[in-house]
C-alpha cells in the first residue's frame, strides 16, 4: 500500500501504539498481570454513581436524546461547559466563562490539536517545537507532531533520597528557551514518574512562558482540580497564558473519552474549529454522565475523599512490595507523589529496559520500558535505558504477584 508521509508517521511503530496494543491483547487474553497501561482501577463508589446516573438518563427522554440523539456544538455539551466554568470561578476564582472551555474526544485528541496549533512549520518559514521542561514525560506525546524533530526536552536534576527513593526536578539552569519554542508543556503529576512539580516550579515556568510569549500547557489528567490523584502539597494554577488540560478518564471514565481544555478564548476558538473539522463535535457521553458532579462541585470532593485515598493506599502497598522484592538489587523508586505509577530505576542495569520488558512479558507481567518516555532529549543518557514504568491501579493480589515476578527477574539479571 502506498501511503502518505502523514500515514507513515501515524503508523510506524509509535510507542503509544505498542502500549495500547499490548494492553488490549493482554486484557482480551485474560492471562497477563496488567502493570503496563494507564487504565484506572475500578472504584465501586464511582461505578455506583455512574449506574444511578445512567438509569436516570435512560428514564428521561430529554436527557437520553441529549446523550445519544443530537450533535453538541464543536466546543462540547453546552450545559456541561457552563457548569465547568461556574465551578472553576466559584472554587478557585479563575476568571473563566464558557468561552474559555472546549471539550475534546479524550486528552490525546486534545493534545494532537494543541501541539500542532503551536508547533510545526509556520507561514514565515520557521519551525517551532514543543518544549518539555523535563524528560521522562508522557509516552503519548511522542508521536503527535506532524513534523519531525517536534520536541525539545531538558534533562532533569536528580535528588537522591533515603529509603531507595529519588526525585526529578526541573533543571532551569540548562533550559535555554529560544525562538524555536512554540509552547511549553508538562504533566502534573507526571506520567510516567508520579512526580509533582512544585508550585514554585510552576510559577517559574509561567514566568518563562510569559517572557518568551509562548503558552504554558499543564497536563493535569491525573491532577488538579480533579481527579486530584496527588499525595503532596500542590495548588491548582491557571491564567490567561496557561492552557490547563483535564480529563474524566482517571476519575474512572476512560471509555467516555472526554478531555477538557481551559484556555483564553482565542485558543478555545481555534480548538473548536479543529474539533469541527476533525470530529464535527465531541461526544456527549462523558459530559452527560459527569454533569451532576460538576454542577454540584461533588467532583472535587469525590476526588479528594474517594479517588486519591484509593490510589494512595495502592501506592504504599506497591512501594512496600518492591522494597521486599528488590532487596540486594541497586534500585531506586521515584518518590510517589501522584498519578497511578511507580517509576523504577535500576542503576547499571546489565540489559536494556526494553529487554527487561520483553523478559517480563514472557513471564506474564506487562510493564512499559522506560526508553519510550524521553522525547526530545538530545544525546544519549544511560539512565533512559535503566527505568521501567509500572502501574499499581489494578487488583492488589495481581499487583503483588507481578512485583514478586519483577523482583525475581531483575535479581536474575544482576546475578543476585
Amino acid at each position: 500500500m502506498n501511503i502518505s508521509e502523514f500515514g507513515r508517521k501515524m503508523t510506524c511503530g509509535a510507542g503509544i501504539l505498542s502500549l495500547m496494543d499490548d494492553l488490549g491483547q493482554a486484557m482480551a487474553a485474560g492471562d497477563t498481570i496488567m502493570m503496563g497501561g494507564g487504565n484506572p482501577g475500578h472504584i465501586p463508589a464511582l461505578q455506583e454513581l455512574m449506574a444511578a446516573r445512567l438509569r436516570r438518563i435512560a428514564d428521561d427522554s430529554d436527557l437520553l436524546r441529549r446523550m445519544i440523539g443530537i450533535y453538541d456544538p464543536p466546543s462540547g455539551e453546552r450545559e456541561f461547559v457552563q457548569s465547568m466554568a461556574a465551578l472553576l470561578r466559584r472554587e478557585y476564582g479563575w476568571q473563566v466563562g464558557p468561552e474559555h472551555i472546549c471539550l475534546t474526544n479524550g486528552s490525546q485528541s486534545g493534545f494532537f490539536s494543541l501541539f500542532n496549533l503551536f508547533a510545526g512549520r509556520f507561514g514565515d518559514g520557521t519551525c517551532k517545537k514543543i518544549r518539555l521542561p523535563m524528560a521522562p514525560e508522557y509516552i503519548g506525546y511522542a508521536d503527535l507532531g506532524l513534523t519531525d524533530d517536534f520536541f525539545v526536552a531538558t534533562r532533569p536534576t536528580i535528588d537522591l533520597l533515603d529509603d531507595h527513593l529519588f526525585k526529578y526536578r526541573v533543571n532551569f539552569a540548562d533550559m535555554n528557551i529560544g525562538e524555536e519554542t512554540g509552547a511549553i508543556c508538562i504533566s502534573r503529576p507526571t506520567n510516567p514518574t508520579g512526580n509533582v512539580i512544585t508550585d514554585g516550579e510552576v510559577a517559574e515556568l509561567d514566568r518563562l512562558a510569559r517572557r518568551h510569549d509562548v503558552p504554558l500547557i499543564l497536563d493535569n489528567a491525573y491532577g488538579l482540580p480533579f481527579p486530584g490523584i496527588i499525595y503532596t502539597e500542590a495548588q491548582p494554577f491557571w491564567n490567561e497564558n496557561t492552557v490547563v488540560c483535564l480529563s474524566l478518564s482517571k476519575l474512572g471514565l476512560p471509555a467516555a473519552r472526554t478531555g477538557i481544555v481551559v484556555a483564553r478564548p482565542e485558543i478555545i476558538r481555534a480548538l473548536t474549529a479543529m474539533n469541527a473539522v476533525i470530529n464535527l463535535a465531541p461526544g456527549s457521553f462523558g459530559a452527560m454522565l459527569a454533569m451532576d458532579m460538576v454542577a454540584s462541585g461533588d467532583i472535587l470532593n469525590f476526588g479528594q475523599q474517594v479517588v486519591r485515598p484509593f490510589y494512595q493506599a495502592k501506592a504504599a502497598k506497591a512501594v512496600a512490595g518492591f522494597r521486599e522484592a528488590l532487596k540486594g538489587v541497586p534500585y531506586r523508586i521515584h518518590k510517589p507523589e501522584g498519578a497511578m505509577f511507580l517509576w523504577l530505576w535500576f542503576e547499571g542495569l546489565p540489559v536494556s529496559s526494553l529487554e527487561l520488558y520483553d523478559r517480563l512479558k514472557a513471564r506474564g507481567v506487562l510493564v512499559v520500558s522506560g526508553h519510550y518516555f524521553f522525547p526530545g532529549l538530545q544525546g544519549g543518557w544511560q539512565h533512559s535505558r535503566e527505568c521501567l514504568r509500572v502501574t499499581y491501579s489494578q487488583d492488589d493480589d495481581q499487583v503483588a504477584q507481578g512485583i514478586r515476578l519483577i523482583g525475581d527477574e531483575v535479581k536474575k539479571i544482576y546475578g543476585c
